[in-house]
Formats: C-alpha cells, sequence, structure tokens
C-alpha cells in the first residue's frame, strides 16, 4: 500500500531539520560552495576556452628526430602538449601542423576533441597518411593533455581511471652472438624485466650473411646492407633453445622478424619457434601481406603481435576480427593520436587481442606518456615496449615517465603529466641526415621490406 505524497515531504522536512541541527546543513552548504570552486577553477566561467595557435617543435636530445605539437590557448598559461615524432619525415610533419592544422584548428573550442579530430581528419579530403596521421596525433594529444589540465587529473582517470598499478614494460636485449645476447638478456632481467625481446645484431641478423653480390657488381650504394634470410632462420631457433636451456622459463621471451623475410619462410619460423613458448612474435609479415595471417593462424598457436607500419583502420579490422593475431602493436601517434587508439583498444577487447603499443627511441616522452596512460585505463593491457631516457631528454621534458623493476610509472599531474623545456629543446637541433630507412638489400640487390 503506498504512502500519501504528503509523508515524503513531511520526511523531508524532518531529514532536513536534523541535519540542520546537527551541522549537517553547514556541511552542504560548505560541499556545495566546493563543487562551485572546483567548477569555476576548472570551466573558467562560461565562455569556451579556444585554441590561440598549434605549432610544431622539434628537438633531438638522444640523437633521435622528436616533434611535438604545442597547443597554446586563449586562457593564459594553459597549453598542451602531444606528439607527432614520425623520424622518417619529421620536416614534413613540422610543415603540415604550421601551414595546415593551425589555421585549421585556430578559434576552435579545445574540449570538442572527438569533433577536432574527425573534421581534422577529413580535412585533407585524402587521408591515412603517416605525416597527416602524426600531425593529427599532436593536435589531438595536445587537447586531452589540456583536458586533463582544466579537470585537474591524470588522463588516465578521464579514461575510467586505473586497471593496474602500473605499466608492465618489456625490454630489448641484443648482441652480435650468441654469448652477447645471452648477457644482455640476463642483465635485463636483474633489472627486474620479466620481458625481454630478443635481436640477434640487427633486425634480420644481417651480420650474418656474407659479403654480397651487388656490391662487387657495382649495385646500389656503399652504405646498402646486406640480409639473405637462410642464415636468420637457421639461427634464430638456435638462439630461443639456447636462451631457454640457460636463462630458464621464467622470463617471458619476445623477438621482432620486422617483416623481413618471405610469408611462407615467416610461417615456417613461428611454427619452429612455438615450442619455445614466445610470449611474442612481431611482425612476421609487411603489412602488405596481411592475406597470409590466415595460413599462419591455421599453422600455429604461437602469439602474434602485429601493426606497427598500420596507418588506418582497414590494415587491422579484419585481423582482429577474425581472431588472426593477439596483440595490436600499432604506433599511436601512425594512427593519428589518443582519440583513435583507444577506440582501437575497445574493438579488439571484444575479440580477445591485447595491446602492446610501439614505443620505440623515435617516440617522445609526451608519446610514451600517452601509451602509459592508455594502457593503465583498459582493460585488455598486454605489455608495453619500455622506453630509456637519457639525462638530456629528461632535462627537455621534465616529468618523462620513469620505469623501475620493469614497470613504467606515469607522472600523476594533471594532463599527461609532462613539460618541455624550450630553450632547452632548441640546443639539441635535428641531426643533419634526412632520416630516411637505409636500404637492405638481398645478396643480387633485390630490396627488403622494410
Amino acid at each position: 500500500m503506498s504512502r500519501p505524497s504528503n509523508f515524503d515531504a513531511s520526511r523531508r522536512q524532518t531529514l532536513q531539520g536534523i541535519a540542520a541541527a546537527f551541522g549537517g546543513a553547514g556541511l552542504l552548504a560548505a560541499n556545495n560552495q566546493s563543487l562551485a570552486q572546483v567548477s569555476e577553477k576548472t570551466n573558467r566561467g562560461s565562455a569556451p576556452i579556444r585554441i590561440r595557435k598549434v605549432r610544431a617543435i622539434t628537438t633531438a636530445p638522444q640523437n633521435i628526430r622528436l616533434v611535438v605539437v604545442k597547443v597554446e590557448t586563449t586562457e593564459p598559461g594553459l597549453y598542451g602538449l602531444g606528439c607527432a615524432t614520425f623520424n622518417q619525415r619529421p620536416l614534413a610533419v613540422v610543415e603540415a601542423v604550421n601551414k595546415y592544422l593551425d589555421p585549421f584548428a585556430r578559434n576552435r573550442d579545445v574540449d570538442n576533441i572527438e569533433d577536432m579530430w574527425q573534421n581534422a581528419y577529413t580535412s585533407s579530403y585524402w587521408r591515412n597518411g603517416p605525416v597527416l596521421n602524426n600531425a593529427l596525433s599532436g593536435l589531438d594529444m595536445a587537447l586531452w593533455d589540456i583536458k586533463g589540465k582544466r579537470a585537474q587529473m591524470p588522463v588516465y582517470q578521464l579514461l575510467g581511471g586505473k586497471c593496474r598499478f602500473a605499466v608492465d614494460c618489456y625490454a630489448h636485449a641484443g648482441g652480435d652472438d650468441m654469448k652477447e645476447l645471452e648477457d644482455s638478456v640476463r642483465e635485463h632481467m636483474e633489472q627486474g624485466f620479466r620481458h625481454v625481446r630478443m635481436q640477434l645484431g640487427a633486425y634480420g641478423s644481417p651480420h650474418l650473411s656474407g659479403a654480397p653480390d651487388f656490391r662487387r657488381a657495382g649495385f646500389g650504394q656503399p652504405q646498402d646492407q646486406h640480409m639473405d634470410s637462410g642464415p636468420y632462420l637457421r639461427m634464430m631457433p638456435k638462439i630461443f633453445k639456447h636462451m631457454r636451456a640457460t636463462v630458464g622459463d621464467e622470463v617471458q621471451l619476445l623477438h621482432d622478424v620486422h617483416e623481413r623475410i618471405e610469408p611462407i619462410e615467416a610461417i615456417g619460423l613461428v611454427k619452429e619457434l612455438e615450442k619455445y613458448r614466445p610470449f611474442f612474435i612481431e611482425d612476421p609479415l609487411a603489412p602488405e601481406q596481411n592475406g597470409y595471417f590466415k595460413q599462419l593462424r591455421q599453422q600455429t598457436a604461437c602469439p602474434i603481435a602485429m601493426g606497427e607500419l598500420f596507418n588506418n583502420p582497414h590494415e587491422w579490422v579484419n585481423l582482429i576480427s577474425e581472431r588472426l593475431i593477439d596483440f595490436i602493436r600499432v604506433h599511436l601517434s601512425q594512427i593519428g593520436g589518443l582519440t583513435p587508439a583507444r577506440k582501437l583498444a575497445a574493438l579488439s577487447e571484444c575479440f580477445g587481442v591485447r595491446t602492446a603499443w610501439h614505443g620505440p627511441g623515435d617516440v617522445s616522452p609526451v608519446g610514451h606518456a600517452c601509451n602509459a596512460h592508455l594502457d593503465l585505463a583498459i582493460h585488455n593491457f598486454g605489455i608495453q615496449e619500455g622506453p630509456k631516457f637519457s639525462d638530456a631528454m629528461r632535462e627537455v621534458f621534465p616529468g618523462s615517465p620513469t620505469i623501475k623493476n620493469g614497470y613504467m610509472y606515469v607522472n600523476e599531474a594533471p594532463g599527461f603529466g609532462v613539460d618541455m623545456d624550450e630553450k632547452l629543446a632548441a640546443k639539441y637541433p635535428l641531426p643533419d641526415h634526412p632520416g630516411y630507412w637505409e636500404p637492405i638489400r638481398r645478396r643480387d640487390g633485390t630490396a627488403v621490406r622494410p
């Protein structure tokens, strides 16, 4: 039987009277005042904050070309930073930011990140290229940085809060022979890393190949590298067997094929490595050969990571929805920033695919912080490629993430927590070398991807 409505009104009056008698009314008033102050501090009144300028900043504290985008606003002292690093074409990104994104973004509301991303993405009509995607990423990340600062929260809080206390990372172990590589693996294990990626020499172990015929014939350039697939394919199973026998089963071992062999060779190699229980084998196929993943999946249960060179959803949607890969490994600035990456993470979660965002040296500390904030907030995090920052890098980028015992920790300051000293950054200009990827060739001179 329902009570009459005047009962509820009477009940509320009674509770309000009790609250007032015990100071509750004062507490309520204080809370309301506090919320009003927070709202005023966050929103700065009813007028929207607008973009005043977007500009690209270049620096190379570790002799690696970095591009960072700074978005300045109409609110004095409020700005955001985003990573737009494209090591092989940095000046093209700078031009795209300064000459095209700046006039596009000026006077737009900093709060409307999704709307700005969608319209900036199509503003060139043709899209999906790495130059424009990296430029867009710089703008996008900077807007998320601003939103976190306005909310007085780290970005991961805006994405739903932490799913883990820190970001588990893998380290890179290298050496030109078995002993050097084993020593490097052990060194990283002693530093607390539970996941270690192994590379014998450079990608594809080109030092195992002999003197190339193309060089004797005067084909190509003197600095072009030589890599035949045979020595590499024979050596990698020996490497994994040796490591399992010496460093044990507790450490998770990873390896990057870097797409340098033919698809059928990659399938055979991955099948052979499966018995050594890799955490994952990375980029066994080139993006142009995605069709081979069905054959690869049918023949081995070895975990596969893919996506470092992907630019757009057409390259990853089928691999994820058909469950052909286990880890999605895109470069966040390559696909356009945090906005598309969080959607990609959600799509991957639906199909049991975990993340392993690309995190090499040619990502700025701002970009690494963006990786980590997303890692903290998503359920289907897998592993993160861990950065190594020099003292010079940390001086240029105060607040950079830190690594301890194999885990990456973010600065808990609002936004991404990373700032940039522009005066100090100017002391580290980009190297004179243009930055293109040096050619690698087979014995007869045939170009190798990548």
